[in-house]
């Protein structure tokens, strides 16, 4: 059974039994403790939290998912692999431990003919939590499994929680028996390698408190509501219906793997190491392809550097495999072609998937080859200090600074008879863990900071935003903190978080600056607002500070947005849909929205693109902008499935959550986006979009910087006078500026060149007196002299050489000074009959040049330096003379 079959069995079982089908989340994370969506129930958090009132009892869904915590152990097993589809089946409120077991076992042991998968019941083994007898009955002696194949399980096999103080409860996991073949019998509790988990049972009855590990904390009670959270991996439970060995030779693996190993010659299952590095290729490139897909691009933080490494260590195992030409296109078509069944999404996209691996791909054999030169260095050093080793500090600082892989510099430095002290790689690798280990708990105990906005929902209900249609209205306020903290009370010059239960004022979101304004109390009181945010799903936060009067919780208010912030920021968001569309009719679909800031009268708008967008096709996006805005397009919103949205071709920011219902934005015949944001009414409300330029913002992706309305009319305004003002001093029209201009910096050059010439000319005049004028300092002729001031070094350097040249073969030192823009420099040389009495230009000038208060260096026959006291000169040359006088006795 290939795996989409998998997929869709799963979800017609349970929507057929009540379930809402909800679609795979992104696997950008919209969780602040989560880089990437690592399990199933992810996107369901807030409801288990309570953070947000589920708009269901019933739910499933197959749910794309990364895990890189043991990356490094991919490949070298067949079990650990970093992306995974977890089935799931979830209840709130609704059926509790024995419908949740009910309906796994008639899914896995139903006739493949009747739906089910066909799993043999034989070899289906059961493991409960050590005190849920109520799991075992069930299992025992509704479902008929024998006594013998249930076990029983402590907290660290059979007990969840979310690691932070919330729901929690026992968990049964389903097993399936492989046979002999995979080790001895015993059942789950002896030997997780031969019955392997593929079902996980999650019942959330409980609630936990602070503590660490997995049984580190305290069970405070029963949960109001019992919930059920289960999940089957789905590729573990493909290589059982496939009948292969692991999850590397299910489908969607094998074609990768098989692709990878034609590419590179070899035949998989022939030897251990290639195959570990086959496996690597396989896994990496199917996670990397699906992060891209879901809008991530490589950087160097965060899930940026998360794909970034996992992309570079495919890549490099291709190298180590004995690929010699660039495998990211071939590897991306094959990756989209064993997973496209799944997510066609990849199909549609797929030029921009391309695109930002092969970028990836030629930025890192870049790498490669400017890390072997350093690794080269590093290897070299290490022998000429007589040392055997190189040191973890070395191999770390290739590893993090340039992405040079540790097992390169291993094999790399072994080659060329160095050995690398791995442990204390190792323990510089694990200090770094502990450090991102720390930031993750640090960032989990987010939850708690949260608690008083849940408190306000739980009693409240969600704020309702007025905002589409009015610019301000009454409200009630329902939540009210000081300084963070819970109060009744607030009054003047107190900083205040205010919650009201309707609000005009438009939280910070989708790239959408917040509204800015004032909430007036009946009292008399007036709050000045200056940030809005959503800290919780569905309640918004009005921060700013009490001008006068005192605010009370619960007291009626009046709220009015600044509109003519709100009117400049609106301007803004719909110039970026059109700035959007345009540079997806120029560029293509690759052009695909990465962030966007909308402010007053301003935007930025960061898209994906492989290479600057030339000047030309910018201002061929710029002129069509503005085209749009004279055609006077109407901006309309419209709220509907997200079915609907995608069959009217509504394009989607990635990486966004969204609802069933989301909020479509469509300007005219041009633009159709979902949207959450604040617009204008018709595209000539905006006057006017100009487009400062573009740059690079990390790989693969650009930023366009634009002005909008007024603020672009004065920008303009500003570019005619300065041009008006240069007509006048060219005596030329606007056309000719660039010719004239282009003309006269020409010229200047020419004439810097000239007057460089006549320097170059002055100074070397004169050489003759400088060597005339040597004196003998212990049988060494030593010419000490400042020239004039202004010389450059280039033209100091050829003095000082001339020089060296007319004093002939007998032991010779020029060192000449001079100052130039009030720093003193020197340039100091020797010629070889000198140097074997023992005095050297380098030694000579760092003498001087700690005397001008500087520093310098170089070769034995030729060094510089400077420093930063022009008045020690004279010094300095008597300190050359000294030393010189020194070497030469």
């Amino acid at each position: 059974m290939e795996s989409a079959e998998i997929r869709r069995r799963w979800l017609r079982f349970f929507e057929e039994r009540g379930h809402a089908v909800v679609p795979s989340a992104s696997l950008v994370a919209d969780d602040p403790t989560l880089l990437l969506v690592n399990a199933g129930m992810v996107p369901f958090k807030p409801y288990f939290l309570g953070e947000v009132k589920p708009p269901f009892s019933r739910a499933t869904s197959v749910q794309k998912c990364v895990r890189t915590l043991d990356i490094e152990e991919v490949g070298k097993t067949t079990r650990h692999g970093s992306f995974f589809q977890m089935c799931g089946n979830f209840s709130f409120g609704d059926y509790f431990k024995e419908g949740a077991i009910k309906s796994a076992w008639e899914l896995l042991t139903s006739p493949v003919a009747d739906g089910g998968y066909g799993l043999e019941k034989e070899k289906l083994w059961i493991t409960v939590y050590k005190d849920d007898d109520e799991a075992e009955q069930i299992w025992r002696d509704v479902i008929g499994v024998p006594s013998e194949r249930i076990q029983r399980l402590g907290m660290k096999d059979n007990f969840w929680s979310m690691g932070v103080p919330g729901p929690c409860g026992p968990c049964s996991e389903i097993n399936y028996d492989r046979g002999p073949a995979y080790g001895e019998e015993g059942g789950p509790a002896v030997n997780g390698e031969r019955y392997l988990e593929i079902w996980n049972l999650v019942f959330m009855q409980y609630e936990r408190g602070h503590g660490d590990g997995k049984d580190g904390f305290e069970i405070l009670g029963d949960l109001p509501s019992k919930n059920i959270d289960t999940g089957l991996g789905l590729e573990r439970l493909a290589a059982i219906l496939q009948d292969v060995d692991n999850l590397f030779e299910i489908d969607t693996s094998r074609l990768i793997l098989d692709r990878a190993a034609e590419l590179t010659g070899h035949t998989y299952g022939a030897d251990h190491k290639s195959d570990v590095s086959l496996r690597v290729v396989t896994d990496h490139f199917r996670t990397a392809i699906m992060l891209i897909g879901d809008g991530v691009t490589p950087g160097n933080e965060g899930r940026g550097y998360v794909l970034r490494r996992i992309l570079r260590r495919a890549i490099r195992n291709m190298r180590l495999l004995g690929a010699t030409e660039a495998v990211a296109k071939e590897l991306t078509d094959v990756t989209i072609k064993a997973m496209g069944p799944q997510y066609p999404e990849l199909e549609s996209d797929r030029k921009r998937i391309e695109t930002v691996a092969v970028a990836e791909e030629t930025a890192f054999l870049q790498t490669l080859r400017s890390g072997t030169n350093l690794l080269d260095t590093a290897v070299t050093e290490t022998k000429q200090a007589g040392g055997a080793v190189l040191s973890g500090a070395q191999a770390f600082k290739l590893h993090d600074t340039y992405g040079f892989p540790i097992d390169l510099t291993l094999e790399m430095a072994e080659e060329q008879g160095v050995q690398v002290d791995e442990a204390g790689f190792r323990r510089l690798m694990q200090e770094q863990r502990d450090r991102a280990k720390a930031d993750a708990r640090a960032k989990k105990m987010g939850h708690a900071d949260v608690a008083a906005y849940r408190e306000v929902a739980d009693a409240a209900g969600a704020s309702v935003f007025t905002g589409y249609n009015a610019t301000e209205g009454e409200a009630t306020v329902v939540g009210l903190l000081v300084d963070g903290v819970p109060a009744p009370a607030a009054t003047e010059g107190d900083e205040v978080e205010i919650i009201l239960d309707r609000t005009p004022f438009y939280a910070e979101g989708g790239g959408q600056l917040a509204d800015h304004g004032r909430i007036r109390l009946d009292s008399g009181a007036v709050v000045e607002i200056r940030d809005v945010q959503q800290p919780v799903p569905g309640v918004t936060v009005h921060s700013g500070g009490v001008l006068f009067g005192e605010v009370v919780l619960g007291a009626s208010a009046y709220a009015s947005i600044d509109t003519d912030r709100r009117r400049a920021v609106s301007r803004a968001h719909s110039a970026t849909h059109l700035t959007h569309q345009a540079l997806r009719d120029a560029l293509g679909p690759t052009a695909a929205q990465a962030g966007s800031e909308n402010a007053p009268g301003r935007f930025r708008f960061d898209f994906g693109s492989p290479a600057a967008v030339p000047g030309s096709v910018l201002a061929d996006v710029e002129q069509k902008i503005n085209e749009v805005l004279v055609r006077e397009l109407d901006v309309t919103a419209e709220v509907m499935t997200m079915d609907q949205a995608r069959k009217a071709g509504a394009i989607a920011m990635f990486g966004e959550k969204y609802g069933d219902s989301v909020r479509v934005v469509t300007i005219g015949d041009f633009s159709k986006e979902l949207c959450g944001g604040t617009h204008v009414g018709n595209t000539a409300q905006l006057g006017l979009v100009k487009l400062l330029g573009e740059s690079s913002i990390g790989s693969g992706v650009r930023r366009v910087e634009a002005l909008v309305g007024v603020d672009a009319y004065r920008f303009l305004a500003r570019e005619h006078t300065v041009v008006s003002q240069l007509t006048d001093l060219v005596k030329g029209r606007p056309e000719e500026l660039p010719e004239k201009i282009s003309g006269m910096l020409a010229r200047l050059k020419d004439a810097e060149k000239e007057i460089e010439r006549f320097r170059a000319e002055k100074v070397l005049a004169a050489a003759a007196g400088l060597a005339e004028s040597a004196e003998d300092v212990r049988g060494v002729a030593l010419v000490a002299a400042r020239v004039a001031d202004g010389v450059g070094a280039d033209e100091l350097r050829k003095l000082v050489l001339d020089v060296r040249t007319r004093l002939g073969s007998r032991p010779a030192v020029v060192a000449a000074f001079t100052v130039a823009n009030d720093r003193p420099l020197t340039v100091i040389a020797t010629n070889e009959d000198a140097r074997a009495r023992g005095v050297k230009a380098g030694e000579l000038v760092r003498t001087a040049a700690k005397t001008l208060g500087g520093g310098g260096g170089g070769k034995d026959d030729v060094a510089q330096g400077g420093g930063s006291n022009p008045a020690a000169v004279g010094e300095a040359i008597d300190a050359v003379r000294a030393l010189v006088a020194e070497r030469a006795s």
